[in-house]
Parts: C-alpha cells; sequence; structure tokens
C-alpha cells in the first residue's frame, strides 16, 4: 500500500491551461486575456481560483495586468526561463536536462580547480566523504551525492552556478530507476562505487588546481550518466 497523491489543484489546472495556450502560440503576445467572468464560465471555477492563477501566471512573467485595460500575453523576452520539475515525465525530457547539466557543470569543476580556496575543496573532500559514509550503510547517497555536486559548483567562485544548480534540484534525475533496473544488491553497490570512484577523480583534480584533469574528470562522469540513463531508455523502450 503506498499513500494517494491530494487531487489536483483548481488554481494549478487552470495555471497550466492558460501556459499551454500561451507557450504553444495560441496566444500570442499582446493577446488579451477574456474577463473574469469569461474565464470562470468557460472553466467552470469560481472567482478565486481565477484570480490565484492570474496571480501565478503573472509572477511566472507569463501575463501582465494593465490598469483599466485588463491582462494581457506578455512579450516573450520577458518571460524567464523555467524547467517543469513536474514535467519530466520521461526519460528523454531527464536526457535533456542531463545534458544541460553535463554544459554547465565541466566548466564549474574546471574554474573550481582554478579558483577554489581552501575551505572550499575542504568543503568539497567533505560531501565526497559523506557519500562513503552513506554507501558504507547501504543507502543510496542520493542527497549526498547532489551536495557533492553543489560543492563543486560553490567552489567555482561563480554563484550562479550554485543557482542554476539548486534550480534544477536535487530529484531532478531518477537514480533511483537506474539503481532499481540493476539485478541485485551487488551490482547496485558496484555502480555507487564505480560512480564514487568517478568523484574522487574529480575531487582530486580540484584539490591539485588541475582544471584541465577536472574538466574531463566531470565530463567522464556525466557522460557516463548519460550513457546509463539512455541504457535505461532502451530497456523501458523494449518492454514497452
Amino acid at each position: 500500500m503506498r499513500r494517494l497523491r491530494p487531487a489536483r489543484n483548481l488554481t494549478l489546472e487552470v495555471v497550466e491551461q492558460i501556459a499551454v495556450e500561451i507557450r504553444s502560440g495560441r496566444l500570442p503576445p499582446g493577446t488579451r486575456l477574456p474577463t473574469e467572468h469569461e474565464l470562470m464560465a468557460a472553466l467552470g471555477v469560481s472567482r478565486t481560483v481565477i484570480r490565484e492563477a492570474v496571480s501565478a501566471l503573472r509572477a511566472e512573467g507569463l501575463v501582465i495586468s494593465r490598469q483599466g485595460a485588463g491582462v494581457f500575453v506578455a512579450d516573450a523576452s520577458s518571460i524567464p526561463f523555467r524547467i517543469n520539475l513536474e514535467g519530466l515525465s520521461s526519460i528523454d525530457d531527464v536526457l535533456h536536462v542531463m545534458e544541460l547539466r553535463l554544459a554547465v557543470e565541466v566548466e564549474a569543476a574546471a574554474l573550481a580547480a582554478e579558483r577554489a580556496t581552501p575551505n572550499q575543496v575542504a568543503d568539497v573532500e567533505a560531501a565526497l566523504e559523506a557519500i562513503d559514509a552513506a554507501l558504507e550503510k547501504g543507502e543510496f547517497a542520493v542527497s549526498e551525492d547532489f551536495a557533492f555536486h553543489s560543492a563543486v559548483a560553490a567552489a567555482s567562485g561563480n554563484p550562479k552556478f550554485s543557482k542554476f544548480l539548486d534550480f534544477l534540484g536535487r530529484h531532478i534525475i531518477p537514480r533511483q530507476s537506474v539503481r532499481a533496473s540493476l539485478d541485485t544488491p551487488r551490482d547496485q553497490q558496484h555502480y555507487l562505487r564505480r560512480i564514487q570512484s568517478e568523484h574522487t577523480r574529480i575531487f582530486q583534480a580540484i584539490r591539485n588546481g588541475d582544471a584541465p584533469a577536472a574538466r574531463r574528470a566531470m565530463r567522464l562522469h556525466l557522460n557516463r550518466s548519460l550513457s546509463r540513463y539512455r541504457r535505461l531508455a532502451e530497456r523501458q523502450s523494449a518492454v514497452d
């Protein structure tokens, strides 16, 4: 038995429906949204739901309000970059984000090797040791793994790297799915230890101040992760 997910929120459903219309181009920039009453009648929801939805769309930068004129679709240039974490429903979506991570984290590792302070190097080492400790307990070390990558990003000296990684979040990659696909606990431990050896090479390069080696180590690590997810995708396709 498992806990059931709560019923979907009406406000969220309204937000998603209007957002889809905007992002698809069916509601182009400058288009005036229907009035509150029109939206209430069309969607069958209360005024409160409509107002909350419009407020959320405004916060997302998708619409703007003009005093006395109504609510309009915002210009595309004003819409901030977003990744809907709940929308990563397929392995292909995950692979796309992994490729994005690869492009960012490879250079973050190289900059960490060039710029990391002694304290930041110690933070990366502590994160590496935390993974070891979790593995010794038989755990999957998902949070510890993410903390390691976050420590490397922080050591780059560029706070934007850390913010980007925090935005992606520790649940963006379903590592549990890959591990669960392995046949035995021994296979899982071997898999986890192999990943940890890749982490160790990244740390050593950063500690040694070797930017090219840090870049290579991070690229190898994330490329191997991409390969693992692609194999999982192939296995899932074969089953389907």
